[in-house]
């Protein structure tokens, strides 16, 4: 069985550490962004929202906090995102503990300053299919899920989002959207566990460095490539 989903962009070290930072990725997430600046209307439904987003949104960033539903899962954490279309986004935790995520479009980078450890992947393979691909990779959702309306609560909009793959490492996404901007995504996997984002101070569409995508491991860390 595949490794829980998020771990591909949020955690790839929490499974092997037995779960000590209480995460499930996403690599996350990751991560959907604001259409009311737009001019999509508030009562609008989360798929015209969704698509509104994909179409009108190159860049974004914000804050998030990451919960998992699972017993034993831990403290919540939080930190920060960035993304520009297709495939490039930092996503760094700060709190409890630190970690790093970069996507170059062409490489994943994750930096554990614990461990002072970087592992490297590819992006192709690595995120179709999976929450970061919703995030920050194409516009084309069709191709790797399914996509309908999942009702509304307390002010959002929701969606759900289910793989075509029948290898993926999660079982279901939902996408929560209010006023327009994303505020909470939901990831279920196969093991039972459901790891909760919820997000908050998003920018659309700012001009971000792109020197904030690329990566250089730092002196004396260990790097680990996949080839």
């Amino acid at each position: 069985m595949s490794e829980p989903a998020v771990s591909r962009l949020a955690a790839p070290n929490s499974v092997r550490r037995g779960g000590r930072r209480g995460r499930a990725l996403a690599g996350g997430f990751a991560l959907a962004l604001g259409l009311a600046v737009a001019g999509v209307p508030a009562e609008a439904d989360s798929l015209q929202q969704l698509h509104e987003f994909l179409s009108a949104t190159s860049s974004a960033r914000g804050d998030f906090v990451q919960s998992g539903s699972k017993k034993g899962a831990g403290v919540a954490s939080s930190g920060h995102f960035e993304f520009s279309r297709p495939g490039r986004f930092r996503w760094v935790y700060s709190k409890p503990y630190e970690e790093t995520i970069v996507s170059d479009g062409v490489k994943l980078y994750v930096y554990d300053p614990d461990l002072n450890q970087v592992t490297v992947k590819r992006v192709q393979g690595a995120l179709p299919a999976s929450p970061a691909s919703i995030l920050f990779g194409s516009n084309d959702l069709a191709h790797d899920f399914e996509v309908k309306a999942d009702g509304a609560a307390d002010g959002v909009e929701w969606l759900l989002a289910l793989p075509r793959s029948q290898d993926s490492s999660f079982s279901s996404i939902r996408i929560g959207f209010r006023e327009g901007l994303p505020a909470a995504m939901d990831l279920a996997d196969p093991f039972g566990q459901v790891t909760h984002l919820r997000f908050s101070a998003v920018e659309r569409n700012p001009k971000i460095d792109p020197a904030r995508f690329r990566f250089e491991a730092p002196k004396g860390a260990d790097v680990l490539e996949d080839q």
